[in-house]
């Protein structure tokens, strides 16, 4: 495993999404994955599967203190008291004392940001979360936000792939040395079958998906998050670190979305 450092922190460059995983098969899928030697982990308020990562965890006898945890609160829950709220009902649901990365899933015009903020800052201060940080949110938003905070965000999450590569969101992110976490990096599984990523992969001997991981980590300042519920893929999208793109080849990918807006959202 790769990792990614930021202030400090060690960031595994592969973690595990759980977006539409749930019930039993959220369950065995972080269990599964967290075998295989996933330790960044991915949740949501609004995924409703909280309670099943903390007993996959649970389960799987990993440490809390090799993990590293990231949920989010949603758009209609960023008031302060509600945005508390939150925290504390995603605390109880996984099992921990603090959440490693707590970020605001959606930017939300009708809530002051400076309200928003503040009520993360004051998580921060109590112990209950020890990053801030947001989702879909433009360069702009992200900015407004971290001006209207007086802890640095850390991340911001967005969909990030070969055919949206967040240019100008990236550029940003290495400027101020932010984190872009890149969900959907598989493009829903869409980029398997890409005919360029494929001939990439051939003279390596990986698969499209693994070359178009593989662009994304060699980024400065980008972890990507896929999601499977299949051990088989679970573990190909671990093996992309044996292996590295030639400055040529990462040329060739970039050119692929020549045209694309990058715009972060879904």
């Amino acid at each position: 495993m790769d990792y990614l450092t930021i202030r400090g922190e060690r960031i595994p460059k592969i973690g595990f999404g759980t977006w539409r995983l749930s019930g039993p098969e959220c369950y065995r899928a972080v269990l599964s994955a967290l075998q295989l030697g996933y330790r960044h982990l991915d949740t949501a308020e609004m995924y409703a599967n909280e309670a099943e990562v903390a007993r996959a965890i649970a389960d799987s006898r990993v440490s809390r203190q090799e993990l590293f945890i990231t949920t989010k609160v949603w758009h209609s829950r960023l008031r302060h008291d509600q945005l508390l709220q939150a925290c504390n009902g995603s605390l109880r649901a996984l099992l921990v004392e603090a959440i490693d990365l707590y970020l605001v899933h959606w930017p939300d015009s009708s809530t002051p940001i400076a309200e928003t903020m503040g009520a993360l800052n004051d998580l921060v201060r109590a112990g209950k979360v020890r990053h801030i940080g947001v989702s879909n949110f433009s360069v702009d938003e992200f900015a407004a936000a971290q001006a209207a905070s007086s802890v640095p965000l850390f991340t911001d999450q967005v969909p990030m792939h070969v055919l949206n590569p967040q240019r100008r969101l990236l550029d940003f992110c290495i400027e101020h040395d932010i984190m872009l976490t890149a969900y959907r990096p598989l493009d829903k599984g869409q980029l398997g079958e890409h005919p360029q990523l494929r001939a990439i992969g051939a003279r390596h001997g990986k698969s499209a998906a693994q070359v178009a991981l593989r662009w994304l980590i060699q980024h400065p300042q980008v972890v990507a998050i896929p999601k499977s519920a299949d051990p088989k893929r679970q573990r190909q999208n671990l093996e992309i670190f044996d292996f590295e793109l030639t400055a040529e080849e990462m040329a060739e990918l970039d050119r692929l979305a020549e045209g694309s807006s990058g715009h972060p959202r879904r």
